[in-house]
């Protein structure tokens, strides 16, 4: 199958005792879908999806893209990208600056960024906006910055972690379906981590409940 293939996950914290976040969890994606992991804070449903993208080391199991084993692949390598709660954008740079670091960092030539950056703006509904701060706009358009930053080095997988919360109920759920179509739009796999049953639906092909570090 092409796409994301999981297999027995566990993800367990040091302490005392010792903490079992996510346990022996089985999941395949396939390319171009979207999943909603839905859940109660504290299910394990972020560990899980940091295992996936690799911020979080597996205790045990194996992360597997396109039949290509990527449990011991550094972060960098692995073709992921990640959308967080509240946007992480950088302060000090534009719009258009903070949607262009992923393709700086990998040294993409400064033409095929700024098309690259231009197409994104227009796809999240921004056109217009690269020049302004990002500390002008609303928590609705920083998400969409955010949200264009992740897709501009063309992720084969996306993660978003509770990226619409941080938002009141009204925007959240039209950003919900507005983040769907966008995904859908580019094509892009993804994993969609939320509390919210209707943001779930609203921007997942398919949800599945994760209750103490398992999938029901």
């Amino acid at each position: 199958m092409s796409g994301l293939s999981v297999a027995d996950a566990t993800v367990q914290y040091p302490g005392s005792p010792p903490v079992l976040a996510v346990d022996g969890v089985d999941l395949t994606v396939r390319e171009g879908e979207i999943v909603g992991l839905l859940g109660p804070s504290g299910c394990g449903k972020s560990s899980f999806l940091s295992a996936i993208v690799g911020t979080v080391p597996l205790t045990r199991g194996r992360v597997v893209w396109d039949g290509v084993d990527l449990t011991r692949t550094p972060v960098h390598r692995r073709g992921f990208g990640m959308v967080f709660q509240d946007g992480q954008l950088f302060p000090h740079r534009s719009v258009a600056g903070n949607i262009a670091f992923g393709l700086e960092m990998a040294k993409v030539p400064r033409a095929e960024r700024s098309a690259r950056v231009a197409e994104l703006l227009e796809v999240v509904g921004l056109d217009g906006y690269g020049d302004r701060a990002v500390t002008e706009l609303s928590g609705g358009q920083r998400q969409r910055v955010a949200l264009a930053r992740s897709l501009a080095p063309r992720p084969r997988l996306l993660a978003l972690d509770e990226p619409l919360s941080a938002l009141d109920a009204e925007l959240r759920a039209r950003l919900a379906r507005e983040v769907r179509d966008i995904l859908v739009a580019a094509g892009t796999t993804a994993l969609v981590v939320t509390h919210d049953p209707a943001e779930a639906a609203s921007m997942a092909h398919r949800v599945i409940r994760m209750r103490d570090g398992r999938l029901l």
